[in-house]
């Protein structure tokens, strides 16, 4: 029986469970003195999947052939998919710089410290297989991988850039296209990356590459084109729940507001637990001049999370238009349970307490909102004039001062300041 016969009934044994016969036929081939039938069993156990074994015949190998790089590197791959990561880097550090394998132990090395989280090691390993082969694609792909992974989005684009510029289009199942587009958009370069996202769904129409293609166009100011992507996406899948927040903001910039408020009713049927989707929608509710609708979903909004700043901000601001100030201090005594507090907050429940003729408790609030907002001109004015009431003229003239400052020309201060001072 040749070589090839023995691996073939081997394999045949093993895909028909016969697992006494095929243990019987490997020790046989093992206990050989057939080296080749030993490499060739070991690469078809490999592939199999049956590690333990392929592990004892490459290393029976390694006893004869203790310099040859592609055992130690095959050795290597089967402890990396043992998680033994430690033994996996022993056998690479030992090949020898002239082994033909050595540029793949290093992009092998160059994997495991990358996720160990050791960058700059990852990186110096890339680097000396660089060195060694200047013109291998695959290289320069790991290149750019670890570097968009880092976020080092300018050095990333130009390995693909040069993968590119070689007619490399697709490297690993991964279309190089579609990466460059995703690396220019993250470095926000909108515009540059559209072609690239337009190429890469023209190969393969894949639904996460045509969203970056549609948010991309959206991000670049092209929102025609965008909603033409997005409205493609959505018969594609319409339970991609992330397309319908930017169709809506792409239908508002086009000042469409109507089927902007469409996008959003559709996205909160799909999916009813998004907060953002409620906050714009509240948001477009007040442009339509629909106030009710707005509250139940800036509420909404609040249901799913009670923390949420942006919708707790809007609906006070609904509120205090529609002058219903307990309702205001209700929202902002749930978002004080929450923790930290905007001084926005404050801000409206000073405003809240003095309609409410609580004036203490209004101070209390314009006193905890002054530190962050000593600079806001509207709010300083505000408060000046609070203190003014409440017969606080020093505190009042410090107020008025600071605003007198940064307007050294307005007559209202000037007149307000002279008429504090004479008193």
């Amino acid at each position: 029986m040749n070589i090839h016969e023995n691996i073939e009934k081997m394999i045949q044994l093993l895909e028909n469970g016969d697992m006494d016969k095929a243990k019987d036929l490997f020790l046989k081939i093992k206990n050989s003195n057939n080296d080749e039938e030993k490499y060739l069993l070991a690469e078809e156990l490999l592939q199999l999947g049956f590690l333990n074994e392929a592990k004892e015949l490459y290393e029976l190998l390694l006893v004869t052939y203790p310099n040859e790089g592609e055992l130690k590197v095959s050795l290597a791959e089967i402890l990396i998919e043992m998680d033994k990561e430690s033994d996996a880097i022993s056998y690479l550090d030992s090949i020898q710089e002239d082994d033909p394998d050595y540029p793949r132990a290093l992009l092998i090395l160059a994997d495991l410290y990358q996720m160990q989280g050791l960058v700059e090691v990852s990186e110096n390993k890339l680097r000396q297989a660089k060195q060694l082969l200047p013109d291998e694609s695959i290289i320069d792909f790991a290149l750019g991988e670890l570097y968009a992974s880092e976020g080092k989005n300018n050095e990333a684009i130009k390995f693909y850039e040069e993968l590119l510029n070689r007619g490399k289009t697709l490297i690993a199942g991964v279309d190089i296209n579609g990466r460059l587009a995703e690396v220019l958009s993250s470095a926000g370069k909108f515009e540059e990356a559209l072609p690239f996202f337009e190429r890469a769904v023209e190969e393969n129409n894949e639904i996460n590459t045509l969203f970056g293609y549609a948010l991309t166009a959206y991000q670049a100011g092209f929102f025609k084109k965008a909603i033409e992507l997005f409205i493609q996406l959505r018969e594609m899948d319409p339970e991609y729940h992330s397309l319908y927040l930017y169709l809506g903001k792409c239908y508002e910039s086009e000042e469409d507001l109507e089927n902007a408020m469409q996008a959003v009713k559709s996205g909160i049927a799909v999916d009813e637990f998004n907060k953002e989707l409620y906050q714009f929608g509240g948001k477009l509710a007040l442009k339509l001049g629909d106030e009710s609708l707005a509250e139940e979903y800036f509420r909404q909004a609040l249901v799913l999370d009670s923390g949420y700043i942006d919708a707790a901000l809007t609906l006070n601001k609904l509120l205090l238009h529609q002058q219903r100030y307990e309702d205001v201090l209700e929202i902002t005594l749930q978002m004080e349970k929450e923790g930290d507090i905007d001084p926005q907050l404050h801000w409206d429940a000073a405003i809240s307490f003095q309609a409410l003729e609580q004036y203490q408790d209004a101070l209390k609030h314009y006193q905890q909102a002054y530190n962050d907002l000593k600079n806001h001109s509207e709010f300083l004015a505000e408060y000046g004039y609070f203190l003014m009431e409440e017969g606080k003229r020093s505190e009042a003239i410090e107020i008025f001062q600071t605003l007198l400052h940064d307007d050294p020309l307005n007559e209202e201060w000037i007149s307000l300041l002279e008429r504090l001072e004479d008193h």
